[in-house]
């Protein structure tokens, strides 16, 4: 997914949690945390835990009773020993930056935090109201004489109507990017994007349409009294 400023995306991206072993090497320093190398990767929790290791740069080995390559061992030339392993958390900001989140003491514990930071498809609103002043007129007028038609699916969208005039659209085949808009339609982005412009749609709801799309939002409902999003542009209807 692209990383420019999307206000539609909320939360992180790109959850994953790695195992680390937290080690000391020198008493007046703070501890390092390291991967173990992936030729140990299946040791358990229980034989990484209080044992010597060597680390590096980029990954730990445990060494009692463990025949380690002499091109590993150039690679970890210091010396260390593992307090316990920890279950690191990390996702990504809207900007493409990693952040960590922090540590679990046991898969399990990480794997519920994710759980709960992803928000997948039933545990969360995939529905948003913001302002008509988001659309110039030229967009307001496409959306309204559009309304209930019965458009055909690779358009992906479709517009209803609300009491007191208000505009919803459905979205259909999000989130919009390349990987899952080629997976069931065979289209990309750009294109689909491409498609809408050319059957008519305004510029300014074609933006606010994919930046939704992108961030995976279902229902989109238009209303003058909706509030503003930061970093949106908005329109003078008058």
């Amino acid at each position: 997914m692209s990383f420019h400023h999307n206000p539609f995306i909320r939360g992180y991206w790109g959850l994953d949690i790695q195992r680390v072993l937290e080690i000391t090497h020198d008493e007046a320093s703070p501890p390092v945390y390291r991967p173990l190398h992936s030729s140990q990767a299946r040791l358990s929790d229980e034989e990484a835990v209080l044992r010597p290791c060597l680390f590096g740069a980029d990954f730990a080995l445990i060494t009692p009773e463990r025949r380690i390559a002499r091109a590993l061992r150039e690679q970890c030339r210091a010396d260390g020993f593992v307090q316990a392993v920890r279950y690191a958390m990390h996702g990504v900001e809207v900007d493409g930056q990693s952040v960590h989140l922090g540590d679990a003491l046991c898969l399990a514990q990480a794997n519920e935090v994710i759980r709960r930071l992803t928000f997948r498809t039933g545990f969360y609103s995939r529905s948003w109201e913001i302002s008509t002043w988001h659309l110039d007129r030229a967009a307001l007028e496409y959306l309204d004489r559009i309304a209930d038609a019965a458009l055909p699916l690779a358009a992906f969208f479709h517009v209803f109507r609300l009491p007191d005039g208000i505009i919803g659209m459905k979205l259909i085949g999000t989130p919009w990017n390349d990987a899952h808009l080629r997976e069931i339609d065979g289209t990309t982005v750009a294109r689909l994007r491409q498609k809408h412009r050319a059957d008519g749609m305004p510029a300014s709801l074609a933006h606010v349409l994919h930046l939704a799309g992108e961030a995976d939002v279902r229902i989109l409902i238009f209303d003058g009294g909706a509030p503003r999003l930061d970093d949106l542009p908005t329109y003078d209807h008058d």
